[in-house]
Parts: C-alpha cells; sequence; structure tokens
C-alpha cells in the first residue's frame, strides 16, 4: 500500500487520553488497568445497548487462544500477531510454547502504548520479538521480518488477525493486506482472524460510529460474504466464519454485538483451496 494513503488518514494511535484507543477499549472490557477515562466513556455506552460485549471480549480472547492450539498441534512453530493489543495472559507466546517450547512469536501493533507493554513483557523472552509497525502498511511488516529473520516464510506460519481488519477502512485495502501475507505463506501455514459484523444490532452500530468515527477506534461492520473474502486462496476450516463464540460451544449465547471468526490452512496448491 502507498504510506500517502495512510498519512491521509489521520487515525494514528497515540498517547491522547481524550482519544479513543481500540486497544485500550477491549483492555477495559478484559478488566484490564491501561485505559483512559475516554476509553472506559466509550465502553460505558457500549455496555448500556449490549451489556454481554464483556462477555463476548472474553469469547474473543478463547477463540484466540484456540487458533494457537490447533495451529501448535498442527505442527506451526512460529506466530504473527497482527493488532496484538495490550497484553493478556494468556498471550500468543504462552499458549504456543505449552505445545513447542521453541514457537517464535511476533506482536505487531502501531499503538505507541502497545508497544511498551510488549517491550516491558518480552525483554526477557527469547525468540519472542514486538515491532512497532502498521498493518495498513504490509510491506514494511513483511520486510522487516524478513530482514530481521524474525520469521522464516519457508515454514509453516500462524498469521493471527484477532479483532484487526474492522479497523481497515475499504480504502486501505484491507483484502490486499491479508493477500500480501498469504502470498507468503506456504502450506500447512495457518490464518485465524475475527471480524465486526453488519449483524451486530443497529442501536450498537450507530453508538460505536458516533464514538469512534475519524479515531482510531472507527470500525467497518462487513457482511459474512465480504469476511469470507479475507479467507480466499485457504481452506476454511469447520464451522467456518460464524459468530466466534461458535467455536468453542455450541450452547455458548449470541451477542448483541457480533463478532464473526474463522479458522484456515494455507492448501498445497490454490487450486486446492476449497471453501465449506
Amino acid at each position: 500500500m502507498d504510506e500517502q494513503v495512510v498519512s491521509e488518514v489521520d487515525r494514528a494511535p497515540g498517547l491522547n487520553p481524550h482519544v479513543p484507543s481500540s486497544a485500550r477499549i477491549y483492555d477495559y472490557m478484559l478488566g484490564g488497568k491501561d485505559n483512559y477515562d475516554v476509553d472506559r466513556e466509550v465502553a460505558h455506552r457500549m455496555l448500556a445497548i449490549a451489556p454481554d460485549t464483556r462477555t463476548l471480549a472474553w469469547f474473543i480472547r478463547l477463540f484466540l487462544v484456540k487458533a494457537i492450539e490447533m495451529a501448535a498441534t498442527a505442527g506451526v512453530r512460529q506466530f504473527i500477531d497482527l493488532g496484538a493489543g495490550i497484553p493478556t495472559t494468556p498471550n500468543v507466546h504462552e499458549v504456543a510454547r505449552k505445545i513447542e517450547p521453541s514457537a517464535r512469536v511476533v506482536y505487531i501493533d502501531n499503538d505507541p502504548i502497545v508497544h511498551a507493554h510488549c517491550d516491558a513483557l518480552l525483554a526477557h523472552s527469547p525468540g519472542v520479538t514486538a515491532l512497532k509497525a502498521d498493518i495498513r502498511l504490509p510491506e514494511d511488516i513483511i520486510d522487516r521480518l524478513k530482514t530481521g529473520e524474525l520469521i522464516d516464510f519457508g515454514q509453516p506460519v500462524a498469521v493471527l488477525a484477532v479483532g484487526v481488519l474492522h479497523y481497515v477502512m475499504d480504502e486501505e485495502d484491507p483484502y490486499g493486506i491479508a493477500a500480501k501475507f498469504r502470498d507468503l505463506m506456504v502450506p500447512g501455514s495457518y490464518l485465524a482472524l475475527t471480524h465486526g459484523s453488519d449483524e451486530t444490532h443497529p442501536d450498537f452500530i450507530a453508538q460505536s460510529h458516533d464514538d469512534t468515527d475519524g479515531s482510531p477506534a472507527q470500525v467497518v461492520y462487513r457482511t459474512k460474504t465480504q469476511t469470507e473474502a479475507f479467507f480466499d486462496g485457504f481452506d476454511l476450516l469447520y464451522p467456518g466464519v460464524v459468530p466466534a463464540q461458535e467455536w468453542l460451544d455450541d450452547d455458548l449465547p449470541a451477542t448483541r454485538l457480533v463478532i464473526y471468526g474463522g479458522i484456515a490452512t494455507k492448501p498445497n496448491s490454490a487450486h486446492d483451496a476449497a471453501r465449506l
């Protein structure tokens, strides 16, 4: 993506305590303390419309854990966490290393608060790295992963895009971002992502737009078909692109905020890729 496109969108996260941050809002929903009044105010307005959003935040975290476990059990030893967010136990490397102690993990986020927390967390964790980088510049990320010898794209890798692509506007080419990583991933690699759904209660969508448009937390709610398109070139695993809690248990309740989840593998050739 052209760097000029990103510079024209004034949504880069920073340390401004008066502008909501998606990472800090999510941190608050999970019970964390790394958030400001503006983040808590936005979260409370969300909870007023959809009180189950805090529960959904934990469903999303458990979905991430499940995706890591699936990939690691299948033999994947490298993980790229795009839009990593503020560290929350269990973190990606903690989950992966329970299965494979040698697993390598790269946490990527463009929020300086997130990066500072990741740096502190990972200071004594060989094979685990934090990069301050913008998902909207995938070529930059990939170049740094290669030149720093952080990821070997000749071996399977799990790309985790949990709760990040719905912050990428249409004009910022979110599908092109996914494709950049897909084209480098060898067979046996995994892609796991979650994405805000247009099936979300309309009052919630309206409130979130009022609170976040023009900020780093601005959201695009996409359809199921649009979300499935991120998996072009992959084998989408059962149960496919569904509300994320359906990946965990058939009996978990629906929520007013609907977040799709999907996990897929890179097939042996593009011709072998098949949808459910």
